[in-house]
């Protein structure tokens, strides 16, 4: 199966107020056939910093089957509680074995210590199908990748492309969870 690049997004959420419209949003984008989802997970912590998971996905059956819990594995978590930890944990293990490192110690992310206690995360691996034609042109041309980053609206103001209120209305939106 060839796939397009993959990118690991981890959503906070201080009060999670859910309505469907995440779930309409990524369809819609699987449906545009720029995005796929290959694995998400719900993530809750409580105030003492005890974690539940649920599994969600809007792939098809076979899609699931074929591409397995990826988030479980990339971050050493199962969604079978100590069980699945351990499954996710082996599973990481055997790649290294077999040569694959998917992080050096210089550039790990516990992505589960960074969400707060008393909060919810959607962790999703999106495979960016939009992409794939950039990507093959780029490594056809010699090309390579160097490093990538979401940009924050601030640093938008600075090239011109925000006005200073707006910049900061969206940030304040994202780093508080708020919608206009």
């Amino acid at each position: 199966m060839a796939i397009g690049p993959v990118q690991l997004v981890v959503l906070g959420f201080n009060h999670p107020n859910f309505h469907g419209e995440i779930i309409e949003e990524l369809e819609r984008l699987r449906e545009a056939d720029a995005i796929r989802v290959i694995d998400a997970l719900a993530v809750h912590k409580d105030a003492d910093g005890e974690i539940e998971v649920a599994h969600l996905s809007n792939l098809t059956l076979d899609e699931a089957v074929e591409l397995g819990s990826k988030i479980g594995a990339l971050i050493g978590l199962g969604i079978e509680g100590e069980e699945g930890l351990e499954k996710g944990a082996e599973a990481g293990a055997e790649a290294a074995a077999d040569g694959f490192q998917v992080f050096d110690e210089e550039d790990a992310w516990d992505v589960l210590e960074e969400i707060p206690n008393d909060s919810a995360a959607a962790l999703l691996l999106l495979e960016h199908h939009w992409a794939v034609p950039l990507r093959d042109a780029v490594m056809r041309a010699g090309g390579f990748r160097l490093a990538d980053e979401f940009i924050s609206p601030m640093d938008l103001v600075g090239i011109g492309l925000l006005e200073a209120a707006e910049a900061k209305e969206l940030h304040e939106m994202e780093k508080a969870g708020t919608a206009k």
